[in-house]
C-alpha cells in the first residue's frame, strides 16, 4: 500500500506564508504526478497544484504566482505565498501512480491537513 503523510499546515494571517509537505512511502512501483488538492467547506475538492515525474507543473488560476510545487523523488512541497483567506480549505496530497507492476495507474491520498487563512 501506498502512504502519504501530509504536514506543515495551520493557521496565518493574510499576506502570510505556509509550507506544506507530503511523503510517501509503502510499496510505490511508480509515479506519474504528485500534487495538492483542497476542499473549502461545503465546496468540492480542486486541484491547486501538480507536478509530473517530467517535472512539468500545472496551477489552479486562483494561485498562480503565489504558490510554488516542487518535488523531491516521493516527497513534494506547496510554498504558499501571499496567502488569502479564500485559500483556506482542507488541503490533501495526491499521488497517481501504480503500487504494483500488475496494479493499474490510480490517485492516492494524503489525510488531509487544515490550512486557515485570517483577514
Amino acid at each position: 500500500q501506498v502512504q502519504l503523510v501530509e504536514s506543515g499546515g495551520g493557521l496565518v494571517q493574510a499576506g502570510g506564508s505556509l509550507r506544506l509537505s507530503c511523503a510517501a512511502s509503502g510499496s510505490i512501483f511508480s509515479i506519474n504526478a504528485m500534487g495538492w488538492y483542497r476542499q473549502a467547506s461545503g465546496e468540492q475538492r480542486e486541484l491547486v497544484a501538480s507536478i509530473t515525474t517530467g517535472g512539468s507543473t500545472n496551477y489552479a488560476d486562483s494561485v498562480k504566482g503565489r504558490f510554488t510545487i516542487s518535488r523531491d523523488n516521493a516527497k513534494v512541497t506547496l510554498q504558499m505565498n501571499s496567502l488569502k483567506p479564500e485559500d483556506t480549505a482542507v488541503y490533501y496530497c495526491n499521488l497517481r501512480g501504480r503500487a504494483s507492476s500488475i496494479f493499474g495507474v490510480r490517485d492516492y491520498w494524503g489525510q488531509g491537513t487544515q490550512v486557515t487563512v485570517s483577514s
